[in-house]
């Protein structure tokens, strides 16, 4: 009973940050298919996620064809309004129901089309990227994967149009997860908790491939698409003191498949921050 009340909790918050993945309708679907798709840069010049999501759109977005515009609120409410396009964008997002009071930033692909408010737009897929107010560069760098998982969802979504909830969907994802035996799992040295943040530490509870490795080198194993290469996907706060999770996501370089999600509460002195011991006991039993 014990194990049936700690996976109904987890479902049940795994669907609160996952909720961005809506599963729209399968009329919206094959809408979204003609749509061109507009990705938004953000406001504020400065950021890089200006300069990378431009290349990685290159690269990486091959569903629809797709424009990259400054965002302009006003030209917004009359383009949103157009079911020819569809719109990738940063939007900050907190969950009423959670006593954190959380902000994260999602990556939301949205639908045009005669809606009365920009909240009623069908959201078609979506991943969280970070809180709010952490540094871009603790995301920047997987952009293009995370780019390839929106749109594998779009796909998931058309193939199984039985899956017409959020909570299904999250079910359905978690029966799909598959070891990664056979892959290596790339991670940064500062996503590693403080006792699994050698490579000896991490082979005593998971005795197979893992790189520690930077930036510049997942990138480029995204870019090449390696079919024996996992990614870590990690949302914390980044050692703020503030009271959060911290979401460890693993995905496939190749394919943008979801092999592992979970979460902890991050507590001083007994949970940090990062991917811990227990999630590499789970990956090795997974």
């Amino acid at each position: 009973m014990k194990k049936l009340l700690v996976l109904i909790s987890l479902m049940a918050i795994a669907g609160q940050l996952f909720s961005q993945l809506v599963v729209a309708d399968q009329e919206e679907l094959k809408q979204f298919k003609n749509t061109k798709t507009i990705a938004f840069l953000e406001p504020n010049p400065l950021l890089q996620y200006n300069r990378i999501i431009k290349e990685v759109m290159e690269k990486h977005w091959d569903i629809t064809e797709f424009e990259i515009k400054p965002y302009d609120g006003e030209k917004f409410e009359q383009q949103r309004l157009d079911p020819n396009l569809s719109f990738l964008m940063i939007n900050r997002i907190y969950y009423e129901r959670d006593k954190t009071r959380a902000q994260y930033q999602f990556l939301n692909l949205s639908l045009g089309g005669d809606y009365e408010l920009a909240g009623q737009m069908p959201t078609l897929s979506g991943l969280p990227i970070s809180y709010v107010d952490v540094e871009e560069d603790t995301y920047d760098y997987k952009l293009g994967l995370i780019l390839r998982f929106i749109q594998e969802h779009i796909k998931v979504s058309m193939e199984h149009p039985d899956l017409n909830k959020s909570r299904k969907m999250i079910r359905f994802y978690r029966k799909k997860l598959t070891n990664i035996h056979d892959k290596t799992l790339y991670v940064l040295k500062e996503e590693l908790g403080p006792e699994v943040n050698t490579l000896n530490e991490i082979k005593e509870y998971y005795p197979h491939d893992v790189k520690i490795a930077d930036k510049e080198e997942i990138t480029k194993v995204i870019d090449s698409r390696d079919p024996n290469a996992v990614i870590l996907h990690q949302v914390g706060p980044k050692n703020s003191k503030r009271k959060a999770r911290c979401w460890n996501v693993i995905m496939g370089a190749e394919d943008a498949k979801l092999y592992y999600f979970n979460y902890h509460m991050i507590k001083r002195g007994k949970r940090p921050e990062g991917l811990l011991k227990k999630d590499f006991k789970r990956l090795s039993r997974q």
